[in-house]
């Protein structure tokens, strides 16, 4: 008999936290708990989920930056239990490992994971996009906390989002977790090589006439912290959605809500400081 696909389920919660029935409440539970923690600085850590790093409260950075750039998946929008009962279904029915699959996939075009795993003679494209679709279940995604606030503060013009889901994907999950969309949306669909390649973080430096250096970027990935870095931003690493245990270059924190740092305003500088803002010095 064939292995019954995994279905996935809504915690019933205020907070909207989503799991996959294949955990079990009481591990997602667990899992949230940890989410919860603060990573602290310090150039490599260990990123999972709050263990095995020293805690604290804010992140602060002394930067001003021009331009913010997102990862979505992960970063914006926590969308693990719908991602990992997609490709659990996908792995079920070729006869793959799942859990290989999961250890790299996070961070990476679809497409280009299926070239990893995929048996001789797959249609990667009609596979992909049917991937996609069923990982598209709203009740499933939520927003990362402190990213409906952030995203309230920044001028539409300041920030953009580069993912490695197609560009329809990206809209329905950055909608379906209540988000705004950008103005800047680089996709699947835009680049010719996925992360770690630079390119979607390029991309959008051109589109936004922003200079590396002047952009901070918000990644969750070990694949998309290797493309920010390979396009010169500054990187800040989101764990509260973090799907597998990895080693991060580069400051980390659980949320929006642990990370301080500033923009320029006209001629003057605002403070983000994690759940308000504050109008700063003038702008250098």
């Amino acid at each position: 008999m064939a292995p019954e696909p995994i279905s996935g389920a809504i915690l019933p919660r205020a907070d909207r936290h989503c799991y996959p029935r294949s955990l079990g409440v009481g591990a997602w539970l667990t899992l949230t708990a940890r989410c919860a923690a603060p990573s602290a600085l310090g150039s490599k850590r260990f990123c999972n989920h709050g263990e095995n790093v020293s805690m604290s409260n804010m992140v602060s950075l002394e930067r001003i930056y021009d331009k913010v750039i997102f990862d979505m998946d992960g970063t914006l929008v926590d969308s693990r239990a719908a991602v990992e009962v997609a490709w659990r279904n996908w792995a079920l029915r070729h006869g793959v490992s799942a859990d290989e699959i999961l250890a790299v996939a996070h961070g990476r075009r679809t497409h280009e994971v299926m070239q990893l795993f995929a048996p001789r003679g797959v249609d990667l494209d009609r596979e992909a996009t049917e991937l996609e679709t069923g990982s598209d279940n709203a009740d499933d995604i939520c927003a990362v906390p402190g990213a409906t606030e952030l995203l309230r503060w920044i001028p539409g013009g300041d920030w953009a989002v580069v993912t490695s889901a197609s560009r329809e994907l990206a809209s329905r999950r950055l909608l379906a977790a209540g988000l705004p969309l950008p103005d800047f949306l680089i996709s699947a669909d835009d680049v010719s090589i996925g992360k770690p390649d630079p390119q979607g973080y390029r991309l959008a430096l051109d589109r936004m006439r922003a200079r590396a250096e002047d952009c901070l970027v918000f990644e969750d990935a070990p694949a998309g912290i290797l493309a920010a870095k390979g396009a010169g931003c500054d990187v800040v690493a989101i764990t509260a959605a973090l799907a597998h245990a990895f080693e991060a270059d580069c400051p980390a924190v659980a949320n929006f809500h642990c990370i301080s740092f500033s923009m320029k305003s006209g001629m003057r500088s605002r403070r983000w400081q994690g759940r308000y803002a504050s109008v700063g010095a003038p702008a250098p």
